[in-house]
């Protein structure tokens, strides 16, 4: 699995983080799929506060206990939520420039750093994975490598936290059907690129997985699956701790 990190003119979604917390405004971040049409992000929900966060994040942060480990933590904004309830967090990301912005917006403990880095041997009692934190497997044949990387993270009774989306719903029939190809690639296996003014991002894959499909791979890899809370479009919040 990738275990690099980001350059500046190759981060596209760090420089719309910089620019927003510079200027409180910031330019479009674009969204390219060779599956979808194109989309944007807003930039400023990537700066919103616990009360604008959707359901399945402000749950999974109350559920949020001992050391925390806040992967892709972007602007921080569940990071500094999480010191506003009195917890501990380490926020990581792979992007310099969205580290930077963690730290003048007062994350206390943020680190440029890729979650798969063998050389970052710490434990946590929680792993926070939102905003699709599934995304980040990539594929479906990473859960493997995915499932050992936590083994070697989690704390003794420790868990991940993380949502996820099942795209079946992009596939749903007049008649309420699903035509789905079970015989090609998993169906929620996506590339995305984005491109924020003149800087362009590389391709990269991002994973969405079903809930059932979930459960399947964790208890293959010694993980047992509790769905926490299921939002109002396909969406969900797992629990997953050592069998």
């Amino acid at each position: 699995m990738d275990n690099n990190l980001l350059t500046p003119d190759k981060d596209p979604m760090g420089a719309a983080i910089f620019d927003y917390h510079q200027n409180r405004k910031a330019g479009r971040l674009r969204v390219f799929s060779s599956q979808f049409d194109e989309d944007e992000i807003p930039v400023k929900q990537l700066f919103r506060t616990l009360k604008q966060m959707p359901i399945l994040e402000q749950t999974a942060l109350k559920l949020a206990q001992g050391k925390i480990l806040d992967v892709g933590a972007g602007s921080g904004c569940h990071a500094l939520a999480l010191q506003e309830m009195k917890k501990e967090v380490c926020a990581i990301d792979i992007s310099p420039l969205s580290v930077e912005v963690m730290k003048e917006q007062g994350v206390k403990d943020v680190r440029l750093l890729n979650l798969f880095d063998e050389h970052f041997r710490e434990t946590f009692d929680t792993i926070l994975m939102l905003m699709n934190g599934s995304g980040i497997i990539g594929r479906i044949e990473n859960i493997p490598a995915f499932f050992l990387r936590m083994k070697q993270l989690l704390s003794p009774g420790g868990c991940i936290l993380m949502d996820s989306s099942d795209l079946r719903y992009l596939f749903e029939e007049e008649d309420g059907s699903f035509l789905i190809d079970i015989a090609g690639d998993y169906y929620g296996q996506v590339d995305f690129r984005m491109q924020y003014k003149d800087i362009k991002g590389d391709s990269f894959d991002w994973l969405y997985i079903d809930p059932q499909t979930l459960e399947l791979y964790a208890s293959e890899n010694g993980f047992k699956v509790e769905i926490v809370k299921r939002g109002k479009h396909y969406d969900y919040l797992a629990k997953l701790t050592l069998t």
